[in-house]
C-alpha cells in the first residue's frame, strides 16, 4: 500500500464500514462530495480543520484506484 493510501482507513463498525479518513468518522466520499460542490482544497481544510492537505491527496487518489477498473464491452 502506498504511503497515502495509509491515510484511508476502514472499520466495519465505524461509518458502516465506509472508507474514513484516518480512523475519523469523515468518510472519503464525504471530501469527495465537497470538491464536486466546488470547494477548492483550502476551503475544504478551513471547513474541516481536523484534515490535513495530505488526506485530501489520499481521498483523491483512493477514489481513482477504486474506479481504475476495465470496462467488460458485451
Amino acid at each position: 500500500m502506498s504511503e497515502p493510501l495509509k491515510r484511508i482507513t476502514i472499520n466495519p463498525r465505524q461509518c458502516g464500514g465506509r472508507p474514513c479518513i484516518r480512523g475519523m468518522r469523515i468518510r472519503v466520499s464525504d471530501v469527495l462530495d465537497l470538491f464536486a460542490a466546488g470547494l477548492s482544497a483550502e476551503e475544504i481544510l478551513e471547513e474541516m480543520p481536523d484534515l490535513e492537505a495530505d488526506d485530501l491527496k489520499a481521498a483523491l487518489l483512493y477514489a481513482s484506484r477504486k474506479l481504475n477498473h476495465p470496462v467488460l464491452v458485451a
